[in-house]
């Protein structure tokens, strides 16, 4: 019978664990608002839409919507595409959601299950 010489994985460091959770404070500023989730499933359903198409499929004032688009464009939620003179927004969030994914990988090491707090 043989040993493995594998040594396990260092922990990351807790440095290196906030510095994810900051990444990730952007993105919770997306989901934390349901006139944003809307909008995200209407980008979903349809693919790009402009500011009429969505503001057409919401109970929210054009301003509104623009101010919620500006909030996603910022936390890199949505992309904006110019056609013409028109801006079509469509969902971008592969790179946030990598990093969620490593925020949730990070908060299994600091957390794992079964120790109640």
């Amino acid at each position: 019978m043989t040993q493995s010489n594998t040594k396990p994985t260092p922990k990351p460091s807790p440095d290196h664990a906030m510095s994810v959770m900051k990444d990730c404070i952007p993105i919770f500023t997306v989901l934390a608002d349901e006139n944003r989730h809307l909008i995200l499933k209407l980008l979903l359903d349809n693919g790009k839409m402009n500011v009429n198409q969505l503001t057409d499929n919401l109970h929210l004032s054009r301003p509104a919507v623009s101010h919620h688009l500006k909030i996603m464009l910022s936390a890199n939620a949505v992309s904006v595409e110019q056609i013409g003179k028109e801006r079509f927004y469509g969902l971008a969030m592969k790179d946030e959601i990598e990093r969620l994914g490593e925020l949730v990988e990070l908060m299994r090491v600091y957390c794992p299950s079964g120790q109640g707090g």
